[in-house]
């Protein structure tokens, strides 16, 4: 091994460490590693920054900006309407929901496509009282599934696509993937929405219903005001600070005269037979009466129609991904103090959590019960980006938008096919007239570019160009020939797909395309065979991380809604893996043959 063979082995060896470690971001990490090829003099100066010009790189970029004008053209709208006459049968919907996502994935950024249908699944699963758990990892393995699909479908396929086309002088075909891809996929969201989800462990797939999630009568109660009371003239604030914060309660209505007032101002004040609609724990009760000469109301149940009306909704909204609420608290995000809006429950998983909800953090696919005026309620649903359960119609103007959206997408694809221009042109033509008809804000293509994805792959190429310099990836060649023992080609083909596999679980998908694709060729020279199946391996591995949540973004997306640990994914995953090896290694040899 030559000095620079060692160089680039011990800063890729370094790279794959600290991806895995995940201390730094990864697109952090892939700029450190460049720079260390550049510092050591392995990989020529003006080399450094080919990446970024680099057609895979621009192309990634396009079908990211695509993908947001797929979501403001109204598409979950769409699918929201598509999937409602399912509701109550829990194999359709998993069925349906997870097909969906893979044939959104087709044609968009997979992350995309699932952040687009994570809110829909997360309404799905709580409106008809089963656990997200049994959804979301479906649907996110079913996201990576759909990609394999089609040339845009995910990132790998896009830069092995690049690959080809350097060694060949062709790329592959907008629908060259189909063939195996399809088949795979097919039967990979067979196996997750039949059978895998019943492979979680059991305390991940058992969930509650909407009515004991939200359950008003464990947590609401009414308190009468005698005629003689102290706190006459008091304004609700005050009465509310006569507990301690580890008591907290607060004040949602009052029945004045035979009359329901719903969400009360602050400052209304207390009068002489006013009964109070206090939410709130045991304790909170019983410190609210201990420091006060409020008693309470006779036994009388509270339903949940009693706290809403034509001007104060009682409405679920979800935490979608991307909310501004994330992370906040109920104090910090201002729910009452700006938007005059009560927080009654949230429910986490399934469940409805317990503690004091003023400490509780927000985090994504909560459901929260809130109540408010219907206005406040509406402006703080839209400007925390949250999704309500209830149902909604499809806006007047969004289908027009969605088919010109679809349309411009499908004048791409065209051109594509015909060759009238490379993917890099044709999606960034068609992302340029959504901005010019208004489809995408000005700034919106911006926002919707995954940077640190476009650094990680722009900074990573050239790291790949070095390892082919240096003859690295000649050594790595040999070593798989080593270590199939001359079996022949369709054992170095299943080796490499399963390291690829492997690689691709604990590095990022995209990476992990742009350092196996190289060894894929000096294979495909070695033996002297066909380079198609080898990269079409490369490929299907790549997009093939189901076994940890790290192994691709989709997985980490459902992490926290779906109340997932770590050690959950392989139970799911590998049996996935297996099945996928089986049946895309005959297919390859069918359609690609050696």
């Amino acid at each position: 091994m030559s000095t620079d063979q060692s160089i680039v082995f011990a800063v890729l060896a370094a790279t794959l460490a600290m991806f895995v470690w995940g201390r730094w971001r990864y697109d952090l990490v892939a700029i450190l590693a460049l720079l260390a090829l550049l510092a050591t003099g392995v990989l020529p100066f003006e080399q450094a920054f080919d990446g970024f010009s680099h057609p895979a790189v621009v192309t990634v970029a396009a079908v990211l900006v695509l993908s947001r004008a797929l979501q403001n053209a109204g598409l979950v709208d769409v699918v929201v309407r598509v999937l409602t006459p399912l509701k109550g049968k829990l194999t359709l919907q998993l069925v349906a929901q997870t097909a969906i996502v893979a044939v959104l994935s087709a044609f968009m950024n997979n992350v995309g496509a699932l952040a687009l249908m994570l809110p829909v699944a997360l309404r799905q699963a709580y409106r008809d009282g089963y656990a997200p758990a049994i959804a979301l990892m479906p649907l996110a393995f079913g996201s990576l599934l759909g990609g394999l699909t089609t040339l845009i479908g995910t990132p790998p396929n896009i830069i092995v696509s690049t690959f080809r086309a350097r060694e060949l002088g062709e790329p592959y075909g907008m629908f060259a993937f189909a063939p195996v891809g399809a088949v795979v996929a097919l039967a990979g969201i067979a196996f997750v929405t039949l059978v895998g989800w019943r492979l979680l462990p059991k305390d991940r797939r058992g969930g509650v219903g909407d009515d004991q999630t939200f359950d008003v009568q464990d947590y609401v109660t009414e308190v009468c005001v005698a005629a003689d009371s102290t706190l006459i003239g008091t304004a609700l604030a005050d009465v509310e600070a006569l507990v301690d914060e580890d008591d907290e309660v607060a004040i949602i209505g009052i029945l004045r005269d035979e009359h329901r007032r719903l969400a009360p101002h602050a400052h209304e004040r207390v009068r002489a037979g006013d009964v109070l609609v206090v939410e709130a724990e045991t304790s909170g009760i019983k410190a609210l009466l201990a420091a006060s000469d409020l008693t309470l109301a006779e036994d009388k149940a509270i339903e949940r129609s009693d706290l809403g009306n034509d001007e104060v909704t009682v409405q679920e909204v979800i935490v979608a991904p991307g909310s501004n609420l994330a992370n906040r608290t109920p104090r910090t995000a201002r729910l009452r103090t700006s938007y005059h809006t009560n927080l009654l429950a949230v429910a986490r998983h399934g469940k409805r959590i317990e503690r004091r909800l003023s400490d509780v953090t927000f985090q994504t696919g909560d459901v929260l019960m809130l109540q408010g005026p219907s206005e406040r309620v509406s402006e703080l649903t839209r400007e925390y980006r949250l999704l309500p359960l209830a149902e909604r119609d499809v806006g007047v103007a969004k289908p027009q938008r969605l088919l010109l959206t679809g349309s411009l997408m499908a004048a791409a694809i065209a051109a594509i096919m015909t060759g009238l221009a490379p993917a890099h042109v044709a999606f960034v033509a068609a992302a340029a007239v959504l901005v010019l008809i208004g489809v995408l804000g000005r700034d919106e293509p911006y926002a919707a570019i995954d940077w640190p994805v476009i650094v990680l792959l722009a900074a990573l190429i050239p790291v790949g160009t070095a390892l082919e310099l240096t003859g690295g990836t000649a050594l790595l060649a040999d070593g798989v020939i080593a270590l199939t023992g001359g079996l022949g080609p369709v054992w170095v083909l299943v080796t490499l797909m399963v390291a690829t596999m492997l690689l691709s679980d604990v590095v990022n998908n995209n990476a992990t395309a742009v350092l196996m694709a190289p060894l894929a060729i000096d294979l495909a020279q070695r033996l002297d065979v066909a380079l198609d199946p080898l990269l079409m391996a490369v490929a299907i591995g790549a997009s093939c991380a189901f076994l940890t949540p790290i192994g691709h973004q989709s997985n980490t997306l459902v992490l926290k809604p779906g109340g997932y640990r770590f050690g959950d994914y392989w139970r799911l995953g590998l049996p996935l893996e297996v099945l996928i090896v089986l049946v895309s290694v005959p297919m390859l040899l069918v359609v690609w043959p050696f």
